[in-house]
């Protein structure tokens, strides 16, 4: 099993930013604008960030994937518990990544390591490209990396269970998730956006209709988390009970 390049708990500044492929100076304004936590003092006073930090990083970063304005991810942000755990926060990413094609990045492996924080082997590059992590070029060393996936699949390398129950898994979701998007696009076509345009709106009514993408993304995902946290809820609290019976 490889080992850890740096311990998720105690990222410096440039540590944290290195894994989430952001400049300092980035890290710096979004702690200004309160769209990250500030960190944990270390030794020496040392501002040390976690997992938490990270992932949430990962969230601005799909939220801006999909177009929300720094203000509209603000909100979004406000909207989440304050002890949310960075798991959560994958299960958020996931579902907002859901929204829109997986888009590919061309990665070296020096760079594919630094964002992982860690060494991968080639049975780690192979995991990660079951999960639809990243695929190989014909370059042994250059990747294309679903940034979106990065964090989450380095994380399941560890996990003890089968590569096909994990892929299984991803497969649920995805299935799921692209459908409940597809049935809720038609119904806002079907029932708000048709309508409005039947009315003959002005072009600034039009424009003020699609800046409304902007407030309904982020409450659609919110209300799918959540809904999807109490599923999986009562589906553990049902078996529990069944298995005492």
């Amino acid at each position: 099993m490889a080992q850890s390049l740096i311990q998720p708990a105690g990222l410096t500044v440039d540590e944290l930013a290195a894994r989430a492929g952001v400049t300092v100076r980035t890290l710096r304004f979004y702690s200004s604008k309160g769209l990250l936590p500030p960190p944990v003092l270390g030794p020496r006073r040392v501002g040390l960030y976690g997992p938490e930090h990270l992932a949430r990083l990962s969230l601005i970063e799909e939220l801006q994937h999909q177009g929300l304005t720094l203000a509209a991810i603000e909100r979004y942000l406000l909207q989440l518990p304050a002890d949310i755990t960075a798991e959560d926060l994958a299960m958020h990413r996931a579902l907002v990544a859901a929204w829109v094609p997986d888009s590919a990045e061309e990665t070296p492996r020096a760079q594919l390591e630094r964002r992982a924080g860690r060494a991968l082997t080639d049975h780690d590059v192979d995991r990660l490209s079951a999960m639809g992590v990243l695929d190989r070029t014909d370059r042994p060393e250059v990747f294309l990396v679903n940034p979106a996936m990065l964090h989450l699949g380095v994380r399941l390398l560890d996990v003890p269970i089968p590569l096909e129950t994990v892929l299984a898994t991803r497969e649920i979701v995805l299935k799921h998730t692209r459908a409940v998007a597809h049935e809720l696009q038609k119904l806002f076509r079907e029932q708000v956006w048709q309508p409005y345009l039947d009315g003959d709106p002005s072009p600034e009514e039009t424009a003020r209709m699609r800046s409304l993408t902007e407030y309904i993304q982020p409450a659609l995902v919110q209300a799918l988390v959540t809904a999807f946290q109490r599923s999986l809820a009562e589906e553990l609290r049902a078996s529990a009970s069944s298995g005492r019976d």
